[in-house]
């Protein structure tokens, strides 16, 4: 039994699926009372967090419909502002390890699984630029002075913190915008229009876009996904 705290981008089709069931059974377990694996460390250390988990099913789907999948067992709605578990029951430097691990010989997840911390931040940077641009300025000047070698574990907690936040209004339009700047030139004039009409349409055309052009930099983006939890797209 394992939520992860990585981003949902990161796993396979097994373990996305995976986490998405045994989300719903830890859930099942909080809120009726079941005995079963109540006293599983995975199942404390969200005891008092149950509206992160409910946003952590929201990424979870957000992940799903992006790749085509479709959720058939919605939770319950929560406020974007959620309480996270204080603690993890792996690192998250060391999720990404058991994640390489099970994933040799097998599919990969959307995501390639980052080497070093340049590769953590470009996934990263624009979930990061949605929520504190003074973050971005500053994690992005951090990495560029680290060397290859560095470790990952703990740009990988520090990421984790910032991204369990709400992106602000404004900051997320930006962020977007950013992102529609890889995909535009690819646009055709419904696009044009259909991307004019909310922030959500501006995402979901993106999602689109980088999807049949195979945009590299936007598929190995954490925030194609994650993203669409706070602006309600519908791919």
């Amino acid at each position: 039994m394992r939520i992860w705290d990585v981003p949902a981008g990161y796993l396979n089709r097994q373990s996305l699926l995976g986490e998405h069931r045994e989300l719903h059974g830890i859930y099942s377990i909080l809120t009726n009372g079941k005995p079963g694996y109540a006293r599983h460390p995975e199942t404390l250390r969200w005891a008092t967090a149950l509206s992160g988990l409910v946003l952590r099913h929201r990424q979870l789907i957000a992940e799903m419909r992006l790749r085509g999948y479709v959720d058939r067992t919605p939770l319950r709605c929560t406020p974007t502002k959620a309480k996270w578990p204080e603690s993890f029951v792996t690192d998250p430097a060391e999720q990404v390890v058991l994640l390489r691990h099970k994933y040799i010989g097998r599919e990969k997840g959307r995501i390639p699984l980052p080497s070093n911390v340049q590769q953590l931040w470009a996934h990263h940077k624009y979930s990061v630029m949605a929520r504190s641009p003074e973050a971005y300025r500053s994690i992005g000047r951090a990495v560029a002075r680290t060397g290859r070698g560095a470790p990952i574990a703990e740009l990988a907690v520090d990421l984790i913190g910032i991204l369990r936040g709400a992106p602000s209004g404004g900051r997320l339009l930006n962020a977007v915008e950013h992102m529609w700047g890889h995909v535009r030139n690819e646009a055709t004039a419904d696009d044009l229009v259909e991307a004019r009409t909310s922030p959500g349409a501006l995402l979901a055309c993106t999602q689109r876009l980088a999807l049949r052009h195979r945009e590299r930099f936007l598929l190995s983006s954490v925030a194609l996904s994650e993203l669409a939890v706070f602006l309600d797209v519908e791919k």
